[in-house]
């Protein structure tokens, strides 16, 4: 019975801990442990979840566990993959040990898609928003170029460097340059555009939505500590384009 309450709080734990580490909002993880852990039949369950930490307890075994939380991003495809599992669960298609051991497979085996499309719909997303903002049409493939070369440097940065933050800040000084560059060049004709557009994909909107969720719902460390993440790399990203401005304002003016 005891080794069958543990695999259980090692469940919780795990579907909380990928949940949270692909950006889910604290209310929605700590619903989805709760059920969990009422469906295999321990209504009485505690679960306490930070941006950093995730607590998990049964009363009938009188003990808590807690995991790390390692780095947070943005992969709605596990959220939703972890709760299609808790739903399966609370339908009795998968026991318990299936549960765990497919949670295991979503934590290594990230579903996400392939990194070309997600370069080439940073390239479009770019060029249309560049658009929407204002911006002429003749900046239309110079912003997708280089929202798409942005984005690539981000990824690549990322893979090199075990630095959080560094990667959003040289792959928005990349942008800032290059659309120095098209402009200099007589390719495009505005480099405010281009860079508004170009840093669209790297703005943390998605962290600042559940920061502020979070907050709302009274999550107010969890909320801080989000709303905390997205303004440095907000910052990061003003930084790395003000570098180029600073370089070369002067000769854009």
């Amino acid at each position: 019975m005891e080794k069958n309450k543990n695999l259980l709080i090692d469940t919780c734990l795990l579907a909380g801990k990928i949940m949270m580490e692909s950006g889910s909002e604290v209310y929605r993880v700590e619903d989805t442990m709760n059920r969990i852990a009422e469906n295999a039949n321990e209504t009485d369950s505690k679960s306490y979840v930070t941006a950093t930490g995730i607590f998990m307890g049964l009363k009938s075994s009188h003990s808590t566990q807690i995991e790390n939380v390692g780095e947070r991003n943005i992969n709605l495809e596990k959220v939703e993959a972890v709760n299609q599992l808790s739903r399966e669960f609370a339908e009795k298609s998968v026991n318990l040990t299936t549960l765990y051991q497919q949670l295991k497979k979503i934590d290594k085996n990230t579903p996400e898609f392939p990194l070309s499309i997600q370069i080439l719909s940073a390239a479009f997303l770019s060029a249309f928003l560049m658009i929407l903002f204002g911006g002429s049409w003749l900046n239309f493939i110079p912003t997708l170029l280089i929202g798409g070369v942005g984005y690539s440097a981000k990824h690549l940065i990322k893979q090199s460097f075990d630095l959080r933050f560094f990667d959003t800040f040289l792959a928005s000084l990349v942008i800032g340059l290059l659309a120095f560059a098209f402009t200099q060049t007589n390719l495009a004709v505005s480099f405010d555009y281009m860079c508004i557009g170009a840093v669209m994909p790297l703005v943390p909107g998605v962290a600042i939505t559940a920061s502020l969720r979070d907050t709302l719902a009274g999550h107010l460390v969890s909320g801080l500590v989000r709303g905390t993440e997205a303004i440095i790399v907000a910052a990061a990203i003003a930084i790395g384009i003000a570098c180029v401005l600073s370089i070369f304002g002067g000769i854009l003016t």
